[in-house]
């Protein structure tokens, strides 16, 4: 408007010259809020909470592809400290953040569903791009969420283990549905401590798999730091995975990976915690971290 008030000081244009230099600037606002706009509907933003479970100001952007386009060591290792969101049909949604993953090599790893680099119906998701999600039953009953990586085909994260931080309520009636009648009431601690426990918890369903988690409305994925969580001293712990005993030297390899000190993990490995100068044990910043160097 200043601009504007200049020129008529040096020009007297005429009422026809007012109406197109309006008609200009009108033209120009126009374009600048339709361009801001469009901007703002093509940038993915959440809103994000304190780890105590209450909203906050702060605004989280929710991970996309690039985050899950790396090798799967890589991928298990980042996840730890994001939060996953699982949106219900009301409305409702449950956030946990992630304290526990394992890796699953893919082709040559002996204890994976791809291993051999072998196909089925169940495990397309292992093939598909990164950040499918893969999710099969166990024992005919419980269901296990995976994430597929970047890199070897076949490659998955598995999401052992949540700590709670919205929605505690409905992740304990949730629980509670598939227990038995009197059993005790749960810790909050116990509500995602393993990878079927957290499907529960979080209602995913075995339709989710091979849907894609950096794009879907129901379930995603939102960038945290460990800042305010649960107990912790910034450990990332390396040991072996859990349940896969009988498939030899892939049973003793260090591919779970879990925060140090937070009491939503499902096993402790203190011989790993406790080992001198280990090579499966770094003190990492994973602190508002969205990828492994």
């Amino acid at each position: 408007m200043r601009y504007i008030m200049a020129e008529h000081k040096r020009t007297l244009p005429s009422r026809k010259g007012d109406q197109k230099a309006n008609k200009r600037v009108n033209e120009s606002e126009l374009a600048a809020e339709s361009k801001q706009q469009k901007q703002n509907e093509t940038t993915t933003v959440v809103q994000s909470v304190d780890f105590s479970g209450g909203q906050t100001a702060e605004m989280r952007r929710r991970l996309g592809e690039d985050f899950f386009t790396q090798p799967c060591v890589a991928l298990a290792k980042a996840f730890l400290g994001k939060v996953l969101v699982r949106r219900r049909e009301d409305g409702t949604e449950l956030r946990g953040r992630v304290v526990e993953t394992e890796a699953y090599l893919g082709g040559e790893d002996k204890a994976s569903h791809s291993a051999g680099g072998k196909r089925t119906e169940r495990n397309t998701a292992m093939f598909m791009k990164p950040g499918a999600i893969y999710v099969y039953p166990i024992y005919g009953v419980y269901l296990c969420m995976n994430v597929s990586s970047e890199g070897r085909d076949g490659a998955a994260v598995l999401l052992r283990s949540l700590e709670p931080l919205q929605g505690h309520s409905v992740m304990r009636q949730l629980r509670a549905a598939r227990r038995k009648d009197g059993a005790r009431p749960l810790k909050d601690k116990e509500l995602c401590n393993g990878p079927s426990k957290l499907c529960q918890a979080l209602d995913v369903p075995r339709r989710f798999d091979r849907r894609d988690l950096a794009t879907d409305p129901e379930v995603w994925l939102e960038d945290a730091d460990l800042s305010a969580g649960d107990a912790h001293d910034g450990v990332v712990v390396e040991a072996p995975r859990v349940g896969i005993e009988s498939h030899g030297e892939w049973a003793k390899k260090p591919l779970r990976f879990y925060i140090r000190g937070n009491a939503c993990v499902s096993v402790v490995d203190k011989v790993a915690e406790r080992r001198e100068n280990p090579p499966d044990l770094h003190r990492q910043n994973i602190c508002n971290r969205t990828q492994m160097d």
